[in-house]
């Protein structure tokens, strides 16, 4: 658990984070989200101690990191920043390894930790150990640089605007990677960005920041469909709302008896995606399967009137 307890920062009497207090929950995303100057990333940044703060502390599982020397905080702490910062003269397999060699890991355990990392993010081990970043994709630096900040096995993964250097496409799957190797690793993640859109795909938790201070803390739906400011309705766009809310409920929920033409979406799929394929083909409903078979439908109307958001 991180707990954030009153964390302030301030330059030249100016402050730019005030007062922020918030639990992060062991094994979730939280986003922070905000326009560019309203503190998220120096907030990040309090919370390995890249900035001190003038007051206020940050504990991990109970522990304030003001009680750790900073070198020593910052090797149990991931941190992937927009455009990965790799080494470009070491190889993919030395980038990974940069915190376990400070850490004097055995070379056979950093070579088994090197190459599950890879696999993880579906780079085959024996194509990329020895690549140099140049030789890569946009994308997959992005992945590299993820995956050396998670080669420790980190207590917390800190990512500064990790993706918003990739062009859209990348991106989507930059980030649908980052919420697979998550669930499977159990890791904890904080994540700044300014794109409302990323903060209600991969946060559990939303963080909205305004002008250095938290505005609204809560799970992407309240975020939706309670925004506590006009800054936070804002952010999130009232033409938007509907369908940011649709993203975030499975077809599952509103699967009903019956057929349905056409081509089946996946019992996982979002609701955005079932308004997409029935406005796309003209259709009233579309069929759901799962498992190759298929077990309902999901009607237009349906999603309509799911669609209504509640302030």
């Amino acid at each position: 658990m991180i707990e954030i307890d009153r964390i302030t920062k301030t330059y030249n009497g100016v402050r730019a984070v005030d007062s922020v207090t918030m639990t992060v929950e062991t094994g979730t995303i939280t986003v922070i989200v905000g326009t560019s100057g309203s503190g998220k990333t120096t907030l990040l940044r309090m919370i390995n101690r890249l900035e001190e703060p003038s007051s206020g502390e940050v504990r991990i599982n109970g522990e304030s990191t003001l009680a750790v020397k900073p070198h020593i905080l910052r090797r149990r702490i991931g941190y992937a920043i927009q455009g990965h910062g790799l080494f470009p003269h070491h190889t993919v397999a030395r980038n990974i390894a940069a915190v376990p060699e400070l850490l004097n890991w055995s070379a056979d355990k950093i070579r088994a930790r090197v190459d599950e990392l890879l696999t993880l993010f579906s780079m085959e081990p024996a194509t990329f150990r020895d690549r140099y970043p140049a030789a890569l994709s946009g994308g997959q630096q992005q992945r590299v640089g993820v995956a050396r900040a998670l080669a420790s096995r980190p207590d917390l993964l800190l990512m500064d605007e990790p993706f918003g250097a990739l062009d859209p496409v990348i991106r989507t799957r930059a980030q649908e990677d980052l919420r697979r190797i998550q669930q499977q690793l159990g890791s904890t993640i904080m994540l700044v960005t300014h794109d409302m859109e990323e903060a209600m795909r991969l946060g559990d938790r939303v963080a909205v920041m305004d002008a250095g201070r938290l505005v609204q803390h809560g799970t992407p739906a309240e975020i939706i469909t309670r925004p506590a400011t006009d800054f936070v309705a804002s952010m999130v766009g009232e033409v938007e709302r509907p369908l940011r809310l649709l993203s975030l409920v499975p077809v599952s929920d509103l699967v009903e008896a019956g057929t349905a033409e056409g081509e089946a979406l996946q019992v996982g799929a979002s609701l955005r995606d079932a308004l997409s394929a029935c406005l796309w083909t003209g259709r009233s409903a579309v069929p759901v399967e799962q498992d190759g078979r298929r077990v309902g439908r999901v009607t237009f109307d349906a999603i309509r009137a799911r669609a209504r958001v509640h302030p």
